[in-house]
């Protein structure tokens, strides 16, 4: 749309005081507008971020951001006024998350992305939906208790994640000697661990949990370690883009203060959940009570300031 239609188009909102001729107006620009005329809004999606998006038995998108996505997707239909739009799903990775949202392919990405400076420059993000700690998972035969026990040894993470260089970054992580190998994805790397290809595994605690828990042998393994980092984890879309961040700046805010997320919450992470019905047990943090008092979009940096 030319910037002079919508100029008028905006100022005709104004004198009718049309609701619905603003909505419209914001469709014709960015992602709303691409929406429309698809017909389809595309949920980037992630296959191992259990409890946050993952895939059940039935080789279905589920967890705890893909609800709230859904809800996004709702609140999309009814502005555009589309009864009939289609929720498309766009398996994503670590590694093509962000140029598959920037290129247009996927509209939201529902993973567990860090909201960090550097990603900032290239996406927008949320508020932030969840916060999580970056550690290590280990076998408990392993003794394995602290960083400065990885040194000379294999350590699995993920490709396209930030786990590593926060290790390479941490005070007592510059002077260790280990070998990175990895996974690409989660499910991948922890298998590095299960198998003895790595003694640990550094990432997110929540994803840790999610993956110690749904293991063949789940007792076998701890989550131990100094906190590398404190991570915002957010649902990511494209920036510049102000109509469609209003819209799901407003969709989490009003689940936040209606008090609906934390039941989303409860549901995935205090709950038995698909496939095997396995509680993670993982109780909401401080950190993120406090966010959903006063929703924010900070990126790590703000949390991890000396």
């Amino acid at each position: 749309m030319k910037r002079h239609s919508a100029t008028i188009l905006l100022a005709t909102c104004a004198m009718l005081a049309s609701a619905a001729c603003v909505g419209r107006a914001a469709a014709d620009e960015g992602t709303l507008k691409k929406i429309r005329e698809t017909g389809t809004i595309t949920l980037g999606v992630r296959e191992s971020s259990i409890p946050l998006s993952y895939l059940d038995a039935g080789q279905q998108p589920v967890g705890y951001h893909i609800d709230i996505c859904n809800r996004i997707a709702e609140a999309v239909k009814v502005q555009l006024r589309l009864p009939a739009l289609k929720v498309a799903h766009q398996t994503v990775t670590s590694q093509n998350r962000i140029p598959l949202v920037t290129n247009g392919t996927v509209d939201l990405e529902c993973g567990s992305t860090t909201n960090n400076e550097a990603r900032q420059r290239q996406v927008a993000f949320a508020p932030t939906t969840f916060v999580t700690r970056v550690r290590m998972a280990v076998k408990k035969a392993s003794g394995i208790a602290a960083l400065a026990q990885l040194d000379g040894k294999p350590v699995a993470t993920t490709t396209g994640t930030t786990s590593v260089a926060l290790m390479r970054a941490s005070e007592k992580g510059k002077s260790i000697d280990f070998k990175e190998v990895y996974g690409k994805d989660h499910a991948d790397s922890f298998l590095m661990l299960e198998t003895d290809r790595a003694v640990a595994f550094v990432m997110d605690d929540n994803l840790l949990a999610g993956l110690i828990a749904t293991a063949k042998s789940p007792d076998s393994y701890a989550i131990v370690g100094e906190t590398l980092s404190i991570e915002p984890i957010a649902i990511m879309l494209r920036r510049d883009d102000p109509a469609f961040k209003k819209l799901v700046d407003g969709v989490v805010g009003g689940l936040m203060k209606s008090g609906e997320i934390e039941r989303i919450y409860a549901k995935w992470f205090v709950s038995p959940i698909p496939p095997r019905n396995i509680n993670l047990n993982f109780a909401m943090s401080d950190k993120l009570k406090e966010l959903i008092r006063n929703p924010s979009d900070a990126p790590a940096e703000t949390y991890n300031r000396k």
